[in-house]
């Protein structure tokens, strides 16, 4: 590998998605920093502090266009071997020490981050009936006595059948050892956990309170989960991790092809993510006062793609037709089978899917919104890198997916990023002036190009840094330079717009939305062409997909918009029908409900009644497959436009109304304020 300066190498930094282009020989902090990921590095270099590790992937991404290696690193030094060694992380580099010497997909792990990552999935108040497929007895046992033959666990079901009407238990073999010991040390008295009242679980001397169960939602890029207490129902802890498979590919399709390319691809995406799920379960334990050993049970969601990798099921025929599932139904599985550190006896229960790629995670949202049991027409859409979207009421119900891709989410976009501080996720621009407000995850108050005094001198206006731009970011600034008529409604940039900020490299043009003296990398931060076509791309395929599923039903609008899922959540619902997201809709009946997938998986959790009920919804609602449907691809076509093809700026302009200047020239202060902010640039 060449240290020629000259030379350029692609590295892409997860799980933000911040990428780009750096020189050969750049120290990986040092091309960390200039691209806008922060990585702790205490000590300047000099290694001491040993908190700048990071993670090289070995692989062929064809996603990302590389073929990323370790050895795409400069070599270990002596001491920073030996640093290592004692750390007992000699699968990591010391980014100070290693300098680039081709392209590489880099992981940051959470401790050497420097910025946190912000998820969004906290749970939702819903009225749950507690009725848990796991609960504890204190039953009272008859005494062993010379003569009788019965064995302890015969005397322990006849207790049980006795006290509870249980019959035809059994046992685990791991609860089966604790028995004799713990029937002698509290006088023949023990507390016993059984599941699906057909299973004892585990057994403890005495009396004994505390069942304690998991609800996870398995998301292509976060994994959210709630510590519920399964005897009261309430949520002892909230708990979220990045999914560390975003580092094999942010989409679903990316990481089949991991898998089908890299013959350890699937071991590796199934152990990071069980990874994933023991350090989410000891933190959500460690929060509410218990041992994640004390986990009892646990749901888990997720869409096919996610389960598959869970279970070390190779996905590849879910990246092409037919889509076949390995399985459809519910699953009942130990939790101890998948290397999961939860109780010993613990299971874990995997929700039914609906079809190739509607899975476990839209049954969850079914659960939580139950549009099976409305009157009203709902058109249920869960925002994600893969959107499913469920349109119907109690009468009937259709389910679709559409490939989204990332972009929602801050990647495929020149300076995207995850939801972190520093992130850009509100956008404001003068639809006269053409100048940007942007408010950044971490900070309270707008930057604000509008309305500051003229007098006050630059150096006292508070500094809003920005890293980089987020998914509701993105999505307010594409809609934002679309009611500003800095784009066009085919998405290009608009040649007669006379805006500074608007540059030109031949006929592609760019948006400086903050200034170099306003970003951390002291660059401007750009929306490019690519950046819109991507969203277009993005958006086009959900409402293509809401589309298709009402013309299937022969409607033309919907009584309510539900938007499900993190990203959906913190979307702004009038920039979305400003974008064309969704279709168009009275906002007062648009609504975001926040994780219902992982609301739904608490739900099944808390009432075992559930399960039964999401198994008999995937039988009824009929699935249409976008894939290889041709008129999707027509609504596709028709939905790239801003907002789509059928809508007016007129229309869009009286979703959003707003106080502009009295002129395009403005009053004085504003002209003054804009002579400043171009003088910067």
């Amino acid at each position: 590998m060449s240290n020629d300066t000259t030379t350029q190498h692609q590295l892409i930094f997860m799980p933000s998605g911040r990428r780009g282009k750096v020189a050969a020989g750049t120290a990986v902090l040092d091309a960390a920093r200039q691209l806008g990921v922060e990585i702790e590095s205490i000590c300047g270099g000099r290694l001491t502090c040993n908190k700048c590790r990071i993670q090289v992937e070995a692989g062929n991404f064809a996603k990302h266009g590389i073929t990323s290696h370790p050895d795409h690193l400069s070599p270990m030094t002596n001491d920073e071997a030996y640093l290592l060694e004692k750390l007992d992380s000699l699968d990591c580099r010391l980014s100070c020490q290693a300098q680039v010497q081709g392209d590489a997909l880099i992981f940051v792990p959470e401790e050497s981050r420097g910025q946190k990552q912000i998820i969004r999935k906290s749970a939702t108040e819903r009225a749950i009936e507690i009725a848990p497929a796991i609960r504890q007895i204190y039953v009272q046992v008859d005494n062993a006595k010379l003569g009788e033959h019965r064995g302890d666990w015969g005397r322990l079901q006849d207790a049980l059948a006795a006290q509870e009407d249980l019959h035809n238990l059994t046992i685990d073999l791991r609860a089966l050892r604790k028995l004799q010991p713990a029937l002698r040390k509290e006088k023949w008295a023990v507390t016993v956990i059984i599941w699906q009242e057909r299973e004892v679980i585990d057994i403890q001397p005495g009396y004994a309170e505390g069942i304690y169960g998991l609800a996870v939602d398995i998301g292509s890029t976060t994994v959210a989960g709630h510590l519920c207490d399964l005897r009261t129902g309430h949520i002892l802890a909230t708990e979220s991790v990045m999914n560390p498979q975003v580092t094999y590919g942010e989409d679903l399709m990316s990481r089949i092809s991991y898998a089908i390319e890299n013959k350890d691809g699937v071991t590796k995406m199934h152990e990071a993510v069980i990874e994933a799920l023991n350090k989410l379960a000891a933190r959500a334990a460690r929060e509410a006062g218990v041992q994640a050993r004390q986990i009892h049970e646990a749901v888990f969601v997720g869409n096919t793609t996610m389960v598959h990798l869970l279970l070390g099921i190779h996905p590849q025929e879910l990246g092409g037709a037919p889509f076949a599932l390995a399985n459809r139904d519910g699953m009942d599985i130990r939790a101890r089978e998948l290397g999961l550190r939860f109780h010993p006896g613990a299971y874990v229960h995997l929700l039914p899917a609906e079809a190739g790629h509607v899975g476990a995670d839209n049954v969850g949202v079914l659960l939580a919104e139950a549009p099976h049991k409305q009157d009203e027409l709902m058109l249920i859409i869960d925002v994600g890198t893969n959107a499913e979207i469920v349109l119907g009421n109690q009468e009937w119900l259709m389910s679709a997916s559409s490939p989204t891709g990332p972009a929602f989410e801050g990647a495929q976009i020149e300076h995207g990023m995850r939801a972190a501080p520093g992130a850009i996720e509100r956008v404001r621009i003068d639809p006269v002036t053409k100048e940007p407000r942007f408010r950044v995850i971490g900070e309270e108050k707008w930057s604000d190009s509008w309305n500051l005094a003229a007098d006050a001198p630059p150096e006292d206006q508070p500094q809003h840094l920005a890293a980089g731009i987020c998914g509701s970011g993105i999505i307010e600034a594409v809609a934002e330079l679309y009611l500003a008529q800095v784009l066009l409604p085919d998405g290009r940039f608009n040649p007669n717009c006379p805006s500074p900020r608007l540059q030109w490299e031949g006929p592609r043009g760019s948006y400086i939305l903050a200034t170099e003296d306003e970003t951390t990398t002291e660059r401007p931060l750009r929306i490019t062409q690519n950046d819109v076509r991507n969203i277009q791309l993005g958006k086009a395929a959900l409402y293509a997909g809401a589309k298709l599923l009402m013309n299937r039903a022969n409607i033309t609008e919907v009584d309510k918009v539900i938007l499900a899922g993190a990203f959906g959540s913190y979307i702004d619902t009038k920039h979305a029908m400003v974008l064309g997201l969704i279709p168009n809709c009275d906002l007062a009946k648009v609504h975001a409900v926040g994780n219902a997938a992982g609301d739904g998986a608490r739900i099944a959790l808390l009432n075992k009644q559930k399960r039964v009920e999401a198994q008999d919804l995937v039988e009824s609602v009929r699935y249409v497959e976008t894939a290889v449907d041709p008129d999707f691809q027509d609504e596709f076509a028709n939905a790239i436009h801003i907002p789509h093809a059928s809508d007016s700026f007129s229309h869009i302009a009286d979703i959003l109304p707003r106080k502009t200047a009295a002129s395009a020239n403005g009053t004085a202060p504003q002209r003054r304020r804009r002579r400043a902010v171009l003088n910067r640039e």
